[in-house]
């Protein structure tokens, strides 16, 4: 096998173990897969997935930024549909909230996430994710004058938070008219920065 083929293989090792997993912790948990049961639905040895992840937390973290991305790329395109900057950033808002009610999204990024990588660390991945796309959004709309002039930082750790809380309250939530409620708050916290 050719170096360009063992490095396919590798490849292809190292994107079964992500997928395999990421089904296995999105529908069990982190705390309820072991080991040896990602090896055996991956079809690989132990040593394989040694190879790629040095631990069942290295391999949870892999999942996670790979979660977090697909979500950050959600609310961008979504963003990126609207022409007009407040609607991108009201879009991308409510467009997180959305990805966020996936079940897969909610048990991976916002419930085994700071419990397994713990707060400092998922917090970490999830300014590296989206907290710092935000505060770029939200500086470009106090210096047009959309949002009253005010610190960034606060600002963003706020709206972050309340997303992310919302999100969590919505995973417990049994009824379906509480994501319809949630979006409507939302949309009044945000009208409510607007200047003038």
């Amino acid at each position: 096998m050719t170096n360009g083929g063992r490095a396919q293989q590798r490849e292809q090792t190292r994107r079964t173990l992500l997928d395999e997993s990421r089904r296995l912790f999105a529908t069990r948990g982190y705390g309820a897969v072991g080991l040896s049961e990602i090896v055996r639905a991956a079809g690989v040895t132990k040593g394989a997935l040694y190879h790629h992840f040095d631990s069942k937390a290295a391999l949870f973290r892999a999942v996670l930024e790979e979660v977090q991305q697909q979500v950050a790329e959600t609310v961008a395109a979504t963003a990126e549909a609207q022409d007009d900057p407040w609607m991108q950033f009201t879009a991308g808002c409510q467009a997180f909230l959305t990805a966020s009610t996936d079940p897969d999204v909610q048990r991976i990024m916002l419930v085994d996430g700071p419990a397994v990588l713990g707060w400092s660390e998922w917090r970490a991945l999830d300014e590296a994710a989206s907290a710092r796309h935000l505060a770029d959004v939200l500086t470009a709309l106090i210096e047009a004058g959309t949002i009253t002039r005010q610190p960034v930082a606060p600002l963003t750790h706020l709206l972050s938070g309340a997303m992310n809380e919302a999100a969590l309250w919505l995973a417990g939530s049994q009824e379906p008219e509480d994501l319809t409620d949630t979006r409507a708050a939302l949309s009044q916290m945000l009208e409510a920065l607007r200047a003038g």
